[in-house]
């Protein structure tokens, strides 16, 4: 069984509201400005290959003044993703110790993406291949970035368990075959695999 791994709040905490803790920081202000500024769809957005610069131009267009504190969020992006998830890396480690094959697919922008692997180097060395949607111009839980994983490492839908916090792209991997796992906890997600026999 392949292992397909997402990779914001499975592998690391992302915490958006860190990205504005400068002008907000108190975590309940943060998101309540995050919520004013459209963020959940102005993020997916970039996620999907919209560049940065045209994503902050679109902002102050909408929002004036008030977008300046969001309008640094790719220079502070790095804020955003300081905490890794341990356990779940624990079961990544006990995973390749198993011979298991490890792939992720992520909705991530393509101008971030650096700033991930560059601080978890593991993100480039554990994974024998990561889609990443903003490169690829594809989001989950779209079918056409799975089936992009697959067909690019000549994978079998059926011979793929995938892993992710959202409930909505776990149904998007399973309507094209693959099992799924909707992340809660690492303890969980262990207690699966072993059900599974992976682990």
């Amino acid at each position: 069984m392949n292992l397909v791994f997402d990779v914001g709040n499975v592998l690391i905490r992302w915490r958006p509201e860190l990205a504005v803790a400068h002008v907000y920081p108190k975590k309940a202000e943060a998101l309540a400005y995050l919520e004013r500024m459209g963020f959940a769809a102005w993020n997916l957005a970039n996620d999907g290959g919209r560049p940065f610069a045209e994503a902050v131009t679109e902002l102050r267009a909408a929002h004036g003044a008030e977008a300046e504190a969001l309008a640094d969020y790719p220079a502070r992006f790095a804020e955003t993703i300081r905490e890794p998830i341990a356990g779940t890396w624990a079961l990544v480690d006990r995973l390749k110790q198993r011979g298991s094959r490890l792939f992720a697919i992520t909705n991530f922008a393509a101008e971030t993406w650096p700033v991930a692997v560059r601080l978890y180097p593991r993100l480039g060395a554990d994974f024998a291949d990561v889609v990443v949607s903003g490169q690829v111009g594809l989001l989950k839980p779209g079918p056409e970035i799975y089936r992009l994983l697959l067909e690019r490492n000549g994978l079998a839908a059926a011979d793929c368990l995938f892993i992710d916090d959202s409930a909505a792209n776990v149904a998007g991997a399973r309507a094209v075959g693959m099992e799924a796992h909707h992340f809660t906890t690492p303890e969980a997600l262990e207690a699966d695999l072993v059900a599974r026999g992976l682990l």
